[in-house]
């Protein structure tokens, strides 16, 4: 048997609660056959598209007289719940079917971060819908916040996104694998909070769900990290005439197309990291990067990116 952290991507969740739901179904099939067949299973997430959803809607409500604005960390705490809601129905209905008695449970999760991280100063995350520039600059000087031109296609607010150091609901993560819960947890990251002298509080920040993963897993001493995307592999080339998937691969082979610039720093590098990230606190773990949809198919060998030590 074996302790299993599963993270699923926010973009691989599709763009609506229906298509979300959908593919949730399906995903809930192959984790339930992990538990079948004796394994210890966790689930994290991320929300990228869903809490930016969120927050544009809310302030949006608040533009128009109907309600007051939401603070980010509120808008991601919202989004795990949502997110959360989603899978515990799935995974719940999945377990019935397949005559298994288990609860699920998803805990809303608090991730320390150092408030002196560097990222606080260097904001890099963009969160949010596009903007003109005559329009990202009248709403910069209206709220105070950050926008910058993302890849051609407008201006996007910016945040943090600083480095995991500390995952507080732990405990009880562990209390409620112990008692047997099916337990979903750290999603979007989790909501980022710093110490203050009253105590913790909330920050308008990112974390990356990948990295917080691999914390998660770490803590947990899981012996794998499976990190579900939207592609089935890990590519080297990518996009190119000579791409290559990239099967079974060891630490120092995958660093070496790291350093060579082979992974996207919005996409597959954060991924790959990650994996590293958590074969460093477990050496004699595995970690396996595929697509959400091929998930039983990874569990069969048939594709996926294996990395060990």
């Amino acid at each position: 048997m074996a302790k299993i952290v599963v993270a699923l991507g926010g973009n691989a969740l599709g763009k609506s609660p229906k298509e979300q739901l959908q593919l949730v179904k399906n995903t809930a099939r192959s984790l339930v056959s992990l538990i079948k067949e004796g394994h210890e299973v966790v689930i994290s997430h991320g929300n990228g598209p869903q809490v930016g959803a969120i927050n544009l809607g809310m302030n949006y409500a608040a533009k128009h007289g109907q309600g007051a604005a939401f603070p980010f960390p509120e808008c991601g705490a919202m989004s795990q719940g949502y997110i959360g809601y989603h899978l515990q129905q799935s995974l719940l209905n999945e377990l019935k079917q397949q005559g298994i008695d288990k609860e699920v449970a998803t805990l809303v999760t608090q991730i320390e971060v150092d408030k002196d991280d560097s990222a606080f100063t260097n904001l890099s995350k963009p969160i949010g819908a596009f903007y003109d520039q005559a329009t990202a600059k009248k709403l910069a000087q209206a709220t105070g916040h950050t926008f910058v031109e993302d890849a051609g296609r407008g201006y996007r607010r910016v945040v943090a996104s600083p480095e995991p150091i500390n995952i507080l609901e732990l405990k009880s993560i562990q209390a409620l694998i112990e008692s047997g819960s099916l337990v979903i947890a750290g999603g979007g990251g989790g909501v980022p909070v710093i110490q203050t002298s009253a105590g913790y509080e909330g920050v308008a920040a990112v974390i990356d769900k990948d990295k917080s993963s691999a914390l998660l897993a770490g803590k947990l001493d899981a012996d794998q990290l499976i990190i579900l995307t939207a592609v089935d592999h890990v590519y080297i080339h990518y996009g190119k005439p000579d791409q290559k998937a990239l099967k079974n691969v060891t630490v120092k082979e995958i660093i070496d197309d790291v350093n060579r610039g082979e992974f996207a720093k919005g996409s597959m590098l954060p991924k790959v990291v990650a994996c590293m990230s958590f074969l460093d606190r477990n050496p004699k773990g595995m970690a396996l990067i595929t697509s959400l949809e091929g998930l039983e198919q990874a569990l069969q060998g048939n594709i996926g990116t294996r990395i060990t030590k």
